[in-house]
């Protein structure tokens, strides 16, 4: 016999937090089905003023597959925290049977044969994929925009962007047409867009989150996974499925983490470092400090210690280290699109730009900027030493016109 339902309207099914919706399923308090549903509609209300769900899979598939996940159920089998969970993997890593363009027009309807190991676990956990989320062409930018499916735009404000690269996965969560979502970061990717529509997004450390397979495993520690969701128990509910290890990424972390812990404790003298803008090394549009400023007022207000703090660091000489090292992984991951000319004139100018630059460096350039990654970690860790956490503004900038290029 089944519990009563939640109802399915505005404050329904759509407006339950993804834990509570986990649990209203493995209750038998709604069905898969009626999931699948409530979201879809939520799609079909608000994705066409924002464009963050693109290349949307057959809706018969899609019921067929929740009937399936209703029966299973039935039988008591549970795949997952994420059964009869709606999502939309990101556009950049391959998804099986999906189209994944990572926005470029060179790979628009390209199907992907293979899962990457976060889309595959999120699978086995229970998801339905109903689509990709959008993301500017290779995850290049914090403004999510491509020839392919245009611009995503702000859930709160659509004349504004989304931010990037994530935008697609954090406009999706905001307006509740997806319960929780992934991202991936290389500078902000989960960030920006998170902070521009008012949504948590988490870039994990290297290793906690699988990033491929691919052809290369050792250099690759740049870009990762992350979650994305409208509160950090949500946040950490996809964690749990997405993190890891993972054989054929020999970087993943072996320790077990629960992620579902209570946060809850004391605070009270808890050292906290407020960065700021480096002290005037980032540059930052006026109005952003303020309201970063006035948020610390809540880490005071728990019983911790803000102090402002300046790393000791050159930060000019680590800026150029980062760019070293990301036109170098950049330029090694799609040499061979720069390579063919015909592919080549396809490619945004940033993204030509980027791999010029990588294949102009030397191997002694990227090991000395690695030297610098090195520096800075250490930099880091002792300032970890004296501080619990280290507070910077997640974007320089306020949400911009979504039709900048």
């Amino acid at each position: 016999m089944m519990n009563k339902k939640p109802d399915n309207g505005p404050n329904g099914i759509v407006e339950l937090t993804a834990v509570q919706l986990s649990k209203a399923i493995h209750a038998r308090e709604v069905s898969s089905v009626e999931v699948l549903d409530a979201y879809l509609a939520q799609v079909d209300r608000f994705n066409p003023q924002v464009n963050a769900i693109v290349a949307p899979m057959p809706r018969e598939d899609l019921k067929a597959q929740a009937v399936q996940l209703d029966e299973q159920m039935a039988r008591g089998e549970s795949k997952g925290v994420l059964h009869g969970f709606p999502q939309a993997p990101k556009d950049i890593m391959p998804a099986k049977g999906m189209v994944t363009t990572k926005g470029s027009p060179i790979f628009k309807g390209q199907v992907s044969q293979t899962d990457c190991v976060a889309f595959e676990r999120m699978r086995a956990a229970g998801a339905i994929f109903i689509g990709r989320t959008n993301s500017p062409e290779f995850g290049l930018g914090g403004h999510t925009y491509n020839e392919v499916y245009g611009t995503t735009r702000n859930a709160f404000d659509p004349s504004r962007s989304a931010g990037g690269s994530s935008g697609g996965a954090a406009v999706s969560v905001a307006l509740h047409m997806l319960p929780v979502a992934d991202g991936s970061d290389m500078m902000g990717s989960l960030r920006t867009p998170a902070a521009f529509n008012h949504v948590y997004g988490m870039r994990t450390s290297v290793g906690c989150v699988p990033h491929g397979p691919g052809d290369e495993a050792f250099f690759q520690q740049f870009s990762v996974g992350g979650p994305m969701a409208r509160n950090v128990p949500d946040l950490a509910l996809l964690l749990s499925v997405i993190g890891g290890f993972d054989a054929r990424l020999p970087l993943t972390r072996r320790s077990q983490v629960d992620f579902s812990a209570a946060l809850d404790r004391d605070f009270k003298g808890a050292r906290i470092a407020w960065l700021g803008d480096l002290n005037g090394h980032l540059p930052t549009e006026p109005g952003v400090l303020d309201v970063c400023e006035k948020a610390l007022k809540h880490f005071e207000s728990i019983g911790c210690s803000v102090e402002h703090v300046v790393p000791e660091f050159d930060m000019e000489s680590l800026w150029r280290a980062w760019l070293d090292l990301r036109s170098f992984q950049f330029a090694g991951t799609n040499r061979a699109l720069y390579e063919d000319p015909a592919k080549r004139k396809l490619l945004k100018p940033e993204a030509v730009w980027e791999m010029e630059r990588g294949l102009s460096l030397s191997a002694m350039q990227v090991f000395d900027a690695s030297r610098v990654r090195t520096a800075w970690y250490e930099c880091l860790r002792r300032m970890h030493l004296q501080y619990e956490a280290l507070l910077l503004p997640s974007a320089q900038v306020f949400p911009f016109k979504a039709e900048l290029d």
